[in-house]
């Protein structure tokens, strides 16, 4: 062990440490020499089917969109080089299960046959690293990956190219292609967006601007939640009264989690809001930026 790491000084154990992040390479190369990743990178009518193949398999893998993003795409010649940026650590601890265990590579490989054109039974080899450490002699000691990958701090800001494949995958997705959605993702606006368990903070963001449209949202939500079922919007409201809407709203989404468990979702109450007809409150849940 590199006698600077020491486990004991970050906890990376908390899912709400929302100031954790780290930086890890993943090299990709098939096992046979033609054809190979990095030269249909470098090919310009192949550099989006690429893109979308590593990013496809990195949404699968940590069962989201969001908590990481990728940085670059570079040269490693014979690899490809993936650069990834987590920002939580629970989205790097999928990730890493995912890399040990082979799903990751299987993902790959599944969706490169499909977009690519590379045979079923191509091999790809892969290679992951923080900084200076090759993280595959480590797998198995995952606290001790997660410390590495946190000491790896990132030394650049996305690459323009990286940019602009994003929003090119972005302005692909429309809602008649909704078969190409990945598991645990939703579509708002014809935009992915990780499809996570509510959260406390989630219910606080909520009951803060929700305001009086709490009960138009509830009795959205009721209609597949047996705790919201009959009089219990009304009773809600009753019982709440004297501490306002914000106490009214924030034990509506209480109760929708606490009856819900796994199942209660973001994307059921983007789906909410939007029957409601409250596009601008599912995007401040969302955290979209309003247009200029």
């Amino acid at each position: 062990m590199d006698r600077n790491t020491d486990t004991s000084k970050l906890a990376v154990s908390s899912p709400d440490d929302r100031a954790w992040s780290g930086c890890v390479v993943l090299f990709l190369r098939c096992c046979s020499p033609e054809p190979d990743l990095l030269s249909f990178y470098k090919d310009q009518q192949e550099k989006f089917s690429v893109f979308k193949t590593i990013k496809l398999t990195l949404t699968g893998c940590v069962c989201g969109l969001d908590g990481y993003e990728i940085l670059k795409l570079h040269d490693a010649d014979p690899f490809l080089g993936v650069e990834l940026k987590f920002m939580d650590v629970i989205p790097c601890r999928r990730f890493l299960d995912s890399y040990m265990c082979g799903s990751l590579l299987q993902s790959l490989s599944q969706h490169a046959s499909r977009l690519l054109s590379l045979p079923d039974s191509v091999g790809v080899e892969t290679m992951l690293k923080a900084g200076t450490h090759t993280l595959d002699h480590s797998l198995r000691d995952l606290e001790l990956c997660l410390q590495l990958i946190y000491q790896s701090q990132p030394v650049r800001l996305r690459d323009d190219e990286v940019t602009q494949l994003e929003q090119q995958l972005q302005n692909s997705y429309i809602p008649p292609v909704q078969k190409e959605v990945p598991k645990n993702c939703f579509l708002f606006q014809k935009r992915l967006f990780d499809d996570r368990p509510l959260t406390a903070a989630d219910q606080q963001r909520f009951a803060s601007h929700v305001g009086r449209d709490w009960k138009r949202v509830g009795r959205a939500l009721q209609k597949n939640c047996r705790a919201l079922k009959g009089a219990a919007i009304d009773n809600l409201a009753y019982e709440y009264e004297r501490e306002g809407l914000y106490e009214q709203a924030y034990q509506l989404l209480g109760r929708f989690i606490q009856s819900e468990g796994r199942n209660a979702r973001l994307g059921r109450l983007i789906s909410a809001l939007e029957e409601a007809k409250l596009i601008s409150m599912a995007e401040i849940m969302l955290d979209i930026q309003p247009r200029e």
